[in-house]
């Protein structure tokens, strides 16, 4: 699971993106926000990811110190994710997205609102 990215010499935003980049990361960052969570449960929260997606990325956040995993001795095995205290760190990042996310959802449904009304009047 080796990353090309050399923190040394790369760029700070680049830095973040190698750490929270893709499309399921930041996702599963924001359900982790409201505490710890089964694997079942994020899987749940993240219809359109597989269960191998979400695998690999919960174990580049952990490596990366992100996200903290415990594992319960018991039949059938539990495992549990939270977000460890350098990861609620990037609670004000992920709001600022959840925002943007907000807002630019509204602008597309605007958008296809004014195209739906202008098909209808030129019909």
């Amino acid at each position: 699971m080796a990353r090309k990215y050399d923190w040394r010499t790369g760029s700070n935003v680049e830095a973040t993106l190698s750490v929270i980049g893709g499309r399921w990361k930041p996702v599963i960052l924001c359900n982790l926000l409201v505490g710890r969570l089964r694997f079942g449960e994020l899987c749940r929260n993240m219809p359109n990811a597989t269960q191998r997606m979400v695998t690999l990325q919960l174990r580049e956040l952990e490596a990366d110190g992100v996200i903290k995993r415990h594992v319960f001795a018991e039949v059938p095995p539990r495992v549990e994710y939270e977000l460890t205290e350098f990861g609620r760190s990037l609670e004000p990042v992920l709001s600022v997205m959840r925002e943007w996310g907000i807002a630019f959802k509204k602008r597309k449904l605007a958008e296809e609102g004014a195209d739906q009304t202008a098909e209808d009047n030129a019909a």
